[in-house]
């Protein structure tokens, strides 16, 4: 199999420049052995206005059959088809995508310590394959490298041109040409999407693909059109890699669009999370636990929870079992989406999923999506939730999402009800506005239930400083007052009437530990009776 990559210069930028590049000399023909076969390195063509580098491997077909998938599972459709006879030598596929990222390592990584302006500089490049399979034809190809900034001409090669009848075969030829890519681009273009349109491997798709795939697509398969094909296809259409590759894609589109840091987008969740939710521990909307917990809110007495009278010095009597605070928010939402009657529930901020399996425990709830930010915590929430052993009828009402409030997002139009529990907190005011929309304007529910801490509360904990908040990752904390405001105007601008609700213990002074707000869309006379009719 065979590839050139040519370049133009000018005495000022000599073309030859191109052999710094890829560290490889153009006055020298050079040789390497690669697992398959065997990799040349040489210049056709090497002067100041024009320099072409060719790879030439030359594939060992018993090589092949020894060190391949072979006819097992996952084996490539040529390879476990033809194991000796086949088109792996001639047709350019993954065995050229390892020799150009082992041949070319460097280059492929913009390293160049003799030229380092040129490799971060956009070169006049063309790269030519006179042989490539594109399971998708002409099309696909263009599909694939357009947007990358590349002018593609992808012509069908004809199965046999003594007869023209028989038609195009798989193959093409290709030539790719840019003005806007650096060399390290555009090999990493190739490293990923010669494999991608031969859509086979000649190796088995191991866990460490991801890693590779998001290293040589940094940059620019997270906003590539085809990037679930891509993904797919990369990994050998590995589901479970699939599904890992694109939630992480996911995270570095949301970390760039918020001109952050993916650490700082997925930090849900530590990388060791509690299995279960201890007594003693708070349960955020993000499914972490407070480094430091005031005791108060950790456990709200149970004889005090249910109205029961306490000891006259306001101790517990012994027998009394402690209530997490948690808890009484859960109950709190449960109660406030019965009295709604949905049936369709998002749990927006899910974290590691604690609402969602309370969720499952109760038929009416038909359909529940659980979204967040962290990839994470998402999967933390999957392997509590056992999805990967749920029963088919129970797993078909539950999906878990990948996304950011900070975004419209259609995928949450049309529910019924959308909790936001211990979630507005964890965002900067400034972007306040940008939930609000996403939530009550752009996917508007029939039903919120927003909850979120009253700070009022926290002078009851001798274990919280003076001045701070409950959480390490909470932007800000609203007195009654305050959460009252917000919640009057975010229902006066979309169409909602809201009531206030306490959660926890009520202290006569500042109130209780968590305030729940429960928006309900305003109905129509028109609406009221099309719904009493349907009913």
């Amino acid at each position: 199999m065979f590839l050139t990559i040519s370049t133009r210069g000018t005495a000022a930028t000599p073309a030859t420049d191109l052999g710094y590049l890829l560290h490889k000399h153009p006055d020298n023909a050079q040789t390497f052995a690669t697992s398959h076969g065997t990799a040349h390195v040489f210049y056709p063509q090497a002067d100041a206005e024009r320099c072409t580098a060719a790879l030439l491997l030359e594939i060992d077909p018993v090589a092949l059959v020894r060190r391949g998938k072979g006819k097992g599972r996952g084996g490539a459709p040529d390879t476990a088809l033809a194991q000796y006879v086949n088109d792996r030598p001639y047709a350019a596929s993954s065995l050229l995508a390892v020799a150009l990222s082992s041949v070319f390592s460097s280059a492929l990584h913009g390293v160049c310590k003799a030229r380092p302006e040129r490799a971060s500089t956009p070169l006049p490049l063309r790269v030519e394959v006179p042989a490539l399979p594109a399971r998708g034809g002409p099309e696909l190809v263009r599909r694939l490298f357009e947007p990358l900034g590349w002018t593609v001409s992808a012509e069908p090669v004809a199965l046999d041109t003594r007869f023209p009848e028989w038609g195009d075969s798989r193959y093409v030829r290709l030539a790719l040409e840019s003005d806007t890519l650096t060399l390290a681009e555009a090999l990493r273009h190739l490293y990923v999407l010669l494999p991608v349109m031969d859509d086979a491997k000649h190796y088995w798709a191991s866990a460490d693909e991801v890693d590779k795939l998001l290293r040589a697509g940094e940059g620019w398969l997270a906003g590539h059109p085809e990037q679930k094909l891509i993904t797919s296809r990369y990994l050998s259409r590995r589901w479970s890699l699939t599904r890992q590759a694109m939630e992480r894609l996911e995270l570095a589109r949301l970390a760039e669009a918020d001109d952050s840091e993916v650490e700082d987008i997925d930090n849900a969740v530590a990388q060791e999370a509690p299995e279960a939710e201890e007594p003693g521990a708070v349960a955020e909307a993000d499914g972490s636990t407070p480094a430091a917990v005031p005791a108060a809110e950790a456990a709200v007495p149970a004889a005090e929870a249910a109205g029961t009278p306490a000891e006259a010095d306001g101790s517990t009597p012994v027998d009394a079992k402690p209530l997490p605070l948690a808890v009484h928010r859960r109950e709190a939402i449960l109660a406030a989406l019965r009295e709604s009657g949905a049936a369709r529930v998002l749990d927006l901020g899910c974290g590691e999923g604690t609402l969602l399996r309370t969720l499952l425990q109760e038929p009416r709830f038909t359909e529940i999506v659980g979204m967040d930010v962290s990839a994470r915590a998402l999967a933390i929430a999957a392997r509590r939730l056992k999805l990967d052993r749920m029963g088919e009828r129970q797993s078909s009402r539950i999906t878990l999402l990948q996304g950011s409030l900070a975004y419209t997002d259609k995928r949450l139009a049309g529910y019924d009800a959308a909790v936001l529990s211990e979630v507005i907190e964890h965002l900067d005011l400034p972007r306040l506005p940008a939930l609000e929309y996403a939530v009550f304007g752009a996917a508007h529910p029939r039903t919120v239930v927003v909850t979120t801490p009253n700070v009022e509360y926290n002078v009851r904990w001798e274990s919280l400083p003076a001045g701070h908040v409950r959480h390490g990752d909470h932007r800000f904390e609203w007195t009654r007052a305050e959460f009252r405001a917000w919640a009057d105007e975010v229902a006066g601008r979309h169409g909602y009437t809201v009531e206030f609700r306490p959660v926890g213990p009520e202290d006569p002074e500042v109130g209780p530990p968590t305030q729940l707000a429960v928006f309900h869309q305003h109905t129509t006379p028109q609406e009221e009776k099309k719904e009493a009719k349907a009913a």
